[in-house]
């Protein structure tokens, strides 16, 4: 925009936006966990699961957005379900599997929720480390350890784990050391996922950059003040400084990366990852 401000909202998601793919597992029997589904690319992921027919568990801590994911799922014509959920709390990620079971046969489960903490590592709070391993690598890996036994008595045992990752799982940038860590991990975790799924539970990554979320949208208005700069230079020169592509993506989009890489057309997407990241990682 010409005066130097962008939208800080978060888009809108329609059933335009979202990548409908004919899968014969896509359907209302069949159940996707979503963690982090109350916002951002966690709401995301399960609006576009729910619209491709699949049953959503929405799990995550915030009851209120976790609600507002459901009503909008079923706005999309999708059949979607809360489940509140602890991700630090191993009874309360046990309950929310359980609680999926009793909906369908659980097929696939996105890893999403995470946090994030700027500091380098000489001054990093241990207690911040520490919530986030649970939240980001702990959690998925629990989660992992929990449905695929659900995958593997499904109808023909087939299914998919799929863990949000980042450019920060390819690269390192300063003062991001436990968020570097963890990203790193999940691509790790994915691979073991995948070595263990005898090619029937696959487990893969998705990698981007900077996304219309709450959280990163939260970060630019302090930015420009910060830097005496303009909103709009935050997202060109500093978020988007090393993408060759400007404009950050929007939730959704990261979303049908999910959708894609769960489908039918991601057979052979085994261990991978799916970096859409603008060119950040590889024109680096």
């Amino acid at each position: 925009m010409s005066d130097g401000t962008i939208d800080l909202r978060e888009p809108v998601i329609t059933q335009k936006d979202i990548l409908h793919i004919d899968d014969p597992y896509f359907n209302q029997k069949n159940v996707c966990i979503v963690t982090g589904a109350a916002s951002g690319i966690g709401r995301a992921v399960a609006l576009a699961m729910a619209a491709n027919k699949v049953t959503v568990v929405c799990a995550d801590i915030n009851q209120a957005g976790g609600e507002e994911t459901v009503a909008l799922a079923e706005e999309l014509g999708g059949k979607a379900v809360f489940v509140s959920t602890d991700l630090t709390k191993d009874e309360s990620m046990a309950a929310c599997v359980t609680s999926a079971a009793d909906m369908g046969d659980i097929k696939y489960l996105a890893n999403i929720a995470g946090l994030q903490h700027i500091d380098p590592i000489e001054r990093f709070p241990m207690k911040t480390y520490d919530l986030m391993q649970a939240i980001m690598l702990r959690a998925p890996f629990y989660l992992t350890q929990l449905v695929t036994p659900y995958i593997k008595k499904s109808a023909d045992g087939v299914g998919a784990i799929a863990n949000m990752a980042s450019i920060h799982a390819h690269i390192c940038t300063l003062n991001k050391p436990v968020y570097n860590i963890t990203k790193f991990g999940l691509r790790g975790l994915s691979q073991s996922t995948a070595a263990e799924g005898e090619g029937k539970i696959r487990g893969f990554t998705v990698s981007v950059g900077f996304v219309k979320t709450p959280l990163a949208l939260g970060q630019i208005p302090a930015q420009a003040e910060q830097r005496g700069i303009t909103q709009e230079e935050v997202v060109r020169d500093v978020m988007m400084g090393k993408s060759r592509v400007k404009d950050m993506m929007s939730p959704v989009e990261v979303a049908n990366l999910f959708v894609f890489g769960m489908s039918c057309h991601g057979k052979y997407l085994v261990g991978g990852d799916l970096l859409f990241d603008g060119g950040v990682v590889l024109t680096y």
